[in-house]
């Protein structure tokens, strides 16, 4: 069932945590299990500099910290070692904040290659990267969404655009690795949520593998990332990667593609997964439901169902 929610303002910064966290909690009836964000904006001070990264880090899952002590020991360990390797890579200026006790968020300046920066991180062992890039924050955990809204202290988040996801678990486990948004690693910036299932999704994922992605999970969420951003990295823009995503799943999906400076849209050609939609002059809301942007949107508006097949990018 899932909920999925996005929205972005047109050449301004907005209080985008605050209303993000509105959106989901109107959606929550569609997945009780897990809730994430993809927040894109000036909040992790980089300045606009494409050198200067934020990073939201996992040491351990939300179970593992009922073990106790160890496992404090244990994330103090991999927290160690993260902070060597980003040090041994010639990472500058790097800061460490601990949001929980196995969530991290880091920022530091790195002018070098970031796929074997992610690679030497994550091969710590119980370490994965959330998140990556220049203006991306992505946060998710177990709970809804204000139960992420106060643990991580999303409210005062302000930036341009962003995606979310109430997750109802069908397929996987209910963990923070198969939780919703996915980051398309390595590439810096880009993150996807998915109502829906590919029925390609393994085959798919073999190709993806095959031409050197790795995936974190077994949800076939995270292969739309792979796919948008490698297509990206191959020169095409947003608008031509997701149309070709169109024929390239197999399947009934609907999903919200965000990337440092847009946000898009696309819908299977049978369009049985709902999405509806809310434009304005400056600002854009989607979401799996009407009650989900008119919780952030409370006057009288109308709003539209796109059509079968559709695909639909904005920039910020």
């Amino acid at each position: 069932m899932c909920g999925i929610a996005g929205l972005i303002h047109k050449g301004k910064n907005a209080k985008i945590g605050e209303q993000m966290i509105s959106m989901l909690l109107a959606l929550k009836h569609r997945g009780p299990d897990s809730t994430g964000l993809a927040l894109y904006g000036a909040s992790n001070g980089s300045g606009g500099s494409s050198e200067s990264y934020v990073m939201r880090i996992k040491l351990a899952e939300q179970e593992d910290t009922l073990h106790g002590f160890r496992i404090a020991q244990e994330i103090a360990e991999r927290k160690d070692k993260v902070d060597q390797r980003l040090k041994e890579l010639g990472a500058s200026e790097v800061k460490a904040e601990k949001v929980r006790e196995y969530a991290y968020r880091y920022t530091f300046n790195f002018s070098n290659d970031l796929r074997r920066l992610a690679n030497f991180i994550e091969d710590v062992e119980g370490a994965e990267i959330l998140s990556l890039g220049n203006s991306l924050e992505l946060i998710k955990d177990l709970g809804d969404a204000s139960d992420i809204a106060e643990q991580y202290s999303l409210s005062d988040f302000k930036g341009t655009h962003a995606i979310g996801h109430t997750r109802m678990a069908t397929e996987s486990d209910v963990d923070i690795r198969s939780a919703h948004p996915y980051w398309a690693y390595p590439f810096a910036d880009i993150s996807v949520v998915h109502n829906g299932q590919l029925t390609n999704y393994w085959n798919s994922r073999r190709e993806m593998e095959r031409r050197g992605h790795r995936f974190m999970s077994n949800c076939d969420s995270e292969l739309i990332a792979v796919y948008i951003a490698d297509h990206i990295a191959a020169g095409e823009n947003l608008q031509e990667a997701m149309e070709k995503s169109i024929d390239a799943f197999d399947g009934v999906f609907t999903y919200l593609v965000a990337t440092r400076d847009s946000l898009g849209m696309a819908k299977d050609t049978m369009a049985a997964k709902p999405m509806v939609l809310y434009e304005s002059d400056d600002f854009i809301a989607l979401a799996s439901e009407e009650v989900a942007i008119r919780s952030i949107f409370p006057n009288e508006i109308d709003t539209i169902d796109p059509y079968e097949g559709e695909v639909r990018v904005w920039q910020h």
